[in-house]
């Protein structure tokens, strides 16, 4: 296919169709997911350095402990009229119980110790507490001081509350690969040019002014100025640019650009922090230094509950010591805090999110960041990259013409012949639209920077723009200068067919809506949502897609820097703003903005800067996510209203508030409560699994 095809404005993103190179980048990418800082997270995560393999270990390891306790606990061979051995019965439980609240405990323990630290108590302080008053009076009653046991509430309660963490740290933390995926955009290697000879070296070792060799379907080691040879360059990852660029002698190149059909010689000019790769790197650093760090709605509820619990506590025993009952006052107090332990409030945000990600999953909606599900429901203006977002991405022949005389398809058929042999997007989307058996074509030749051509049936036969028409000096006929003119008002990129010098028709090319996404705006503006579009294209092409979509607001011939810049301007209005993008050159915005939602066909890139993957590539998720997130939500404010509802309603009656009227809940009958709570917040996080989405 001949260079002047690429030439054409057809506002299609060719995006970076070139895999990275993984051989040496990929080796040593973001950090471990798994071990994410969980410090940003708030008080529920001063267990910092754990993941969800340890939790999961934890809980299984706890809950084949904890099975043992109960069936040898005194209290459930009563309950459910059976005998063990006494031996075991007075063992068992203590010794298996000992290493539950030792090994189990630990995560707890050493977060409470963090929250003291950091003067920010809460839930895992209260969790500390409550297995640490357990465990103290199952041991005293062990050893024959009391008759307070407690060793299978404790292990349930360890089992149960290592669930609840195993589930909430598989939801936490959003990958950090984004700068990672951008380094592998460059080779690992060059090919320095040495005289009459070239040297395969690392790219570290290139200086400025050293000369390399940029072959076909190669990257560009380095910023540089081509002083040798002819290429177009796909600059999507830069630019934005929806097709490959031709370059020529004393043109520059930039680092990570691909040449994808001629060889050529570049002397570099910039390397390292340098180049214009590096700043998209620091753009995408700052950007996502400059998110948020949210604060879990759990962990400021159950900060609210140790206070209340402790509060509760501490008046309990002092008014049971009071009344002349100093003992049944430590039977209160280990009560409220057993009754307190937040089972359901730990489980309420982490399961029902646990449960939104797996049903967004179902739906090809992928899920990185919890908090970017959370911040979903709030936002009020989605701005929408063009190409490969809600158009297809790719070249495609909308509309073909012939001049009086002759048949407009045959002429489409004539021109598809002669492309046949091509591999470029836009040769292939002539022969894709072309229709029935097509002609032989014979001499097939490129004509740099104008055209393709070829014989058939001894015509000659040649395809190109403008610069086709130049060269062979030809005008457009009148009747197709009419079609052409509207084409080219919508946007869209001409292609005329010759044959033996005479116009006998003409092609326009443009990026096809997707199908889905006049609906896709149709429902956000149903939701109050504003929606934009930023894309790297012409004006005109932008506003042709906006006009057909009914988008309110259009950013065009926007490069990567204003893309970050646009979003914080929607920012600065008061907008929460979500950004839907494809590409390399969309990652800065999509880490700028509140929440990123990254076409799954996508660079790694930008699926590494955004919070949401839509594996699907339909615009459609971006409704979905936020249908989901909007269920979601609802379903952590009925779980937190009923969690901590049941504890404002249960520490006074273990208390002993209604001790007058008879109304006592001992310590285990507490245990079940907690259970019980646990049950009803866990099923009614199951319901979102029915949730239906488009």
């Amino acid at each position: 296919m001949s260079s002047e095809h690429h030439t054409t404005d057809t506002g299609v993103k060719s995006g970076d169709g070139h895999q990275p190179h993984r051989a040496h980048h990929g080796a040593h990418g973001g950090p471990d997911d798994r071990h994410v800082d969980h410090d940003t997270h708030g008080g529920h995560d001063k267990h910092a350095g754990h993941d969800p393999d340890m939790f999961r270990q934890l809980f299984w390891w706890n809950l084949a402990l904890a099975i043992p306790v109960a069936v040898f606990s005194e209290q459930l061979q009563s309950w459910f009229g059976y005998t063990l051995d006494q031996t075991l019965t007075t063992w068992v439980p203590p010794v298996l119980g000992t290493v539950v609240y030792l090994l189990g405990g630990r995560p707890f323990l050493t977060g409470a110790i963090a929250e003291i630290r950091s003067r920010a108590p809460g839930m895992m302080l209260l969790i500390a507490l409550a297995i640490t008053v357990a465990y103290t009076a199952s041991l005293v009653t062990s050893i024959g001081l009391s008759d307070l046991d407690f060793w299978w509430e404790l292990a349930a309660l360890i089992a149960v509350m290592l669930l609840g963490h195993w589930q909430e740290m598989k939801a936490i933390g959003q990958a950090r690969g984004a700068l990672a995926a951008l380094a592998e955009l460059l080779p690992d290697t060059a090919e320095r040019v040495d005289a009459d000879k070239t040297t395969t070296v690392r790219i570290d070792e290139l200086r400025v002014g050293d000369t390399v060799l940029v072959r076909p379907g190669g990257r560009v080691p380095a910023d540089g100025t081509i002083t040798d040879g002819t290429a177009a360059f796909d600059e999507a990852m830069i630019t934005g640019e929806s097709r490959p660029v031709d370059r020529t002698s004393g043109d520059t190149v930039i680092a990570g650009t691909v040449s994808t059909n001629s060889s050529v010689r570049v002397t570099i000019d910039a390397l390292g922090e340098d180049t214009a790769l590096a700043g998209i790197q620091r753009l995408v650093a700052d950007a996502q230094q400059s998110q948020s760090r949210a604060q879990a709605l759990a962990d400021r509820a159950a900060a609210a509950l140790f206070y209340l619990a402790i509060t509760a506590a501490a008046v309990t025993a002092i008014a049971w010591t009071f009344a002349g009952q100093p003992s049944e006052g430590v039977v209160r107090v280990v009560t409220v805090l057993v009754i307190a332990c937040p089972h359901a409030l730990g489980l309420a945000i982490p399961l029902v999110t646990s449960i939104s990600t797996a049903t967004a999953a179902r739906n090809g909606i992928l899920i990185k960041d919890r908090l970017a599900l959370e911040r979903m429901r709030n936002v009020d203006a989605v701005l929408f990259d063009k190409t490969g977002t809600l158009t297809h991405g790719n070249h495609a022949v909308t509309d073909h013409i012939a001049v009086d005389g002759r048949d407009a398809d045959d002429v489409l058929g004539l021109a598809a012949a002669v492309e046949t042999e091509s591999e470029h997007p836009i040769a292939r989307a002539i022969v894709d639209a072309a229709t029935g058996t097509l002609p032989d074509a014979k001499n097939i030749t490129s004509l740099t920077g104008i055209g393709v051509q070829g014989t058939i049936d001894n015509n000659r036969i040649a395809v190109g723009g403008p610069a086709l028409l130049d060269h062979l000096n030809l005008t457009e006929p009148d009747t197709i200068q009419v079609k052409a003119d509207d084409w080219r008002k919508a946007g869209s990129s001409v292609l005329y067919i010759t044959e033996n010098n005479t116009v006998i028709g003409a092609l326009t090319l443009a990026d096809q809506i997707r199908p889905e996404s006049p609906t896709v705006i149709d429902d956000l503006h149903q939701r109050g949502v504003h929606v934009a579009l930023i894309t790297g294209d012409a004006t005109q092409v932008a506003n042709h897609v906006a006009g057909q979509l009914g988008i309110d607001e259009v950013f065009a011939d926007v490069l990567p820097a204003d893309k970050d810049a646009k979003v914080t301007e929607l920012q600065n209005r008061g907008l929460t703003v979500a950004m839907v993008g494809d590409g390399v050159n969309d990652a800065p915005a999509l880490a700028r903005a509140d929440v990123g939602l990254a076409i799954g066909a996508g660079t790694d890139v930008a699926i590494e800067s955004a919070g949401v993957i839509l594996a699907s590539s339909s615009p459609q998720g971006v409704v979905n996510t936020i249908d989901l997130s909007k269920a979601t939500y609802r379903k952590m404010i009925q779980n937190l209203i009923w969690a901590t509802g049941y504890n404002l309603l249960a520490i006074p009656i273990a208390a002993g508030a209604l001790a007058f009227a008879g109304m006592n809940i001992p310590p285990a009958v507490a245990a079940i409560a907690m259970s019980l709570s646990t049950i009803v917040v866990a099923a009614n996080a199951q319901t979102l699994r029915r949730l239906k989405l488009s």
